[in-house]
Parts: structure tokens; C-alpha cells; sequence
């Protein structure tokens, strides 16, 4: 072996080498990333009204959940933001909702922003689910989620939170900015686009691989 081509071959290993580690570990934390669960069961709202009059819940459903309280009218750039960033982008996955949680006697403001959306998105909203509870329930349930944060005097919030399909909320224990990140404030196009649309694909992610290991054809003896 030549001096000239064992130069070249050192080269070649110094250069590719750490490429070929980068893209491995590149992978397996795109494959294998999970959103960890920061509280466990998050209180339920099955037996709360709903705006269609189904029952709603978070068991057996990925749900991003928000609180608008009594404050409808000074909702509509979040849920303008939220439905072109996140609804339009994920809506057609089994099993994923929006749930906004407002007080009762809100429902006819609801009905009018839904028909805003409709007109403006041009996509099928039968995923954002509109519940209604008192004063107390709404509170309560904001409680349970042990995040950091405060509702307004109108039962509002503008951050939004993702509630996997065991009722416990996910997000980050490692976030650059925040460290504990347990919403997504719904106001900052940034922070939807940079963090928020990310976090909602790995928890569709991890369900999705669950079910394809869960439902691999049996191989024949």
C-alpha cells in the first residue's frame, strides 16, 4: 500500500467517520424520541356538556386542549393561529382532537367562530371539540394539570397543552428556553412553528409505532 493512498485513507476516515456517527445518533433520536410526561392523569370531562352533545374525553384520544373561559371574543387570532398551524396540518389522524374548554353560555359565541374558521381554514373542523363547565369544574381541571401557570379572572388561558391518550399532559423537561415546558402559548406564531408543531409529530410518532408493533401479522410457523 502506497504512502500516498494510506494518506488519503486516513483522510477519508478522519472526515466521513464523524458524519457517519453524527447521522446514526441523528437518527435514532428522531426514531426512538419520546415526549416525556410531566403530569399523570389529568381529571377528565366526560360527563361535562359538549357543543354537539357528545361525550368528550381524553382516554383513547391525543388532544390538544386550551382554555378560553368567557373570553370567546378575544380568542380568535389563537384559534386562527392553532387551526393553520396544528389542526389543518394533523386533523386527519385517528384519534387527534382539539378540546377548548369554556364557560357555560358561551355556545352561541362558539357557533360564530366556528363558522369564521370553516370560511377562512376550508377544513373539516368536526375535530375541535367545545366543552362547557362552571366556573369550579374549569378551574379544577386546569388544576390537575400542575403546570406553572394561572387562568385569567375569565377562566383564560393562552396556552394550549397536549393530553395523550392516558389522560396525562406531555411536554419538555428539557426545554432551551424554559426548561419545564408544559404548553405552548398559542399567541406566538414562533413558538407553535418552532416547538409546538414538533412536539404534537412525536407523540403521533410513538402512537403510530405502538400500533405497528401491536399489529404485526403473525408469521406463519
Amino acid at each position: 500500500m502506497s504512502n500516498a493512498f494510506k494518506k488519503q485513507f486516513v483522510l477519508v476516515i478522519l472526515f466521513v467517520f464523524p458524519i457517519v456517527i453524527y447521522l446514526f445518533f441523528a437518527s435514532g433520536k428522531n426514531n426512538f424520541a419520546l415526549l416525556p410526561v410531566l403530569t399523570e392523569e389529568v381529571s377528565e370531562i366526560d360527563e361535562w356538556e359538549s357543543l354537539s352533545g357528545e361525550v368528550i374525553n381524553f382516554k383513547n384520544n391525543i388532544s390538544v386542549l386550551g382554555f378560553w373561559g368567557s373570553e370567546i371574543s378575544i380568542k380568535r387570532g389563537d384559534a386562527l393561529n392553532l387551526n393553520q398551524k396544528i389542526y389543518k396540518r394533523f386533523y386527519q389522524f385517528e384519534d387527534f382532537q382539539f378540546v377548548i374548554i369554556l364557560q357555560k353560555g358561551e355556545q352561541d359565541k362558539v357557533v360564530e367562530l366556528k363558522k369564521e374558521l370553516r370560511e377562512g381554514a376550508g377544513t373539516d373542523l368536526v375535530k375541535w371539540k367545545f366543552v362547557f363547565g362552571t366556573s369550579l369544574q374549569i378551574q379544577s381541571l386546569f388544576n390537575s394539570l400542575k403546570a406553572p401557570l394561572e387562568l385569567s379572572p375569565s377562566l383564560s388561558s393562552p396556552y394550549v397543552f397536549i393530553i395523550d391518550k392516558d389522560s396525562n399532559l406531555r411536554g419538555r423537561d428539557d426545554d432551551e428556553d424554559q426548561g419545564m415546558l408544559y404548553g405552548f402559548n398559542s399567541q406566538s406564531v414562533a413558538e407553535i412553528n418552532n416547538k409546538m408543531i414538533d412536539d404534537v409529530k412525536v407523540i403521533l410518532a410513538e402512537y403510530r409505532r405502538a400500533w405497528k408493533k401491536y399489529n404485526k401479522p403473525e408469521t406463519p410457523e
